[in-house]
């Protein structure tokens, strides 16, 4: 397993299209990709294949997350999912 912590750059947060974008990029890699974020004191889960999962995680601008990949292809999904965040996610 790998992971690496990320800021969410992009003014709007994971909304819909960044989130899509986000998911895009995940379902491409064999490996298993999570997110994490802490919430108030509270770990919140999301499956990054998932739209429902990455919109219900409700991370905001400036959120720092943590992407964790399992399997396979996991030191190339993460480099690909870090660099998506880093680039602003399309916007």
């Amino acid at each position: 397993m790998v992971r690496q912590e990320v800021i969410i750059k992009n003014p709007t947060g994971l909304h819909l299209r960044p989130a899509g974008l986000f998911c895009k990029t995940a379902i491409q890699f064999e490996c298993k990709i999570t997110i994490e974020r802490k919430n108030q004191g509270e770990e919140i889960y999301a499956n990054a294949k998932s739209v429902l999962s990455v919109l219900g995680s409700c991370i905001k601008s400036g959120d720092e997350i943590t992407i964790a990949c399992e399997g396979k292809d996991e030191e190339d999904a993460l480099k690909a999912m870090v660099q998506i965040v880093e680039d602003g996610l399309g916007e």
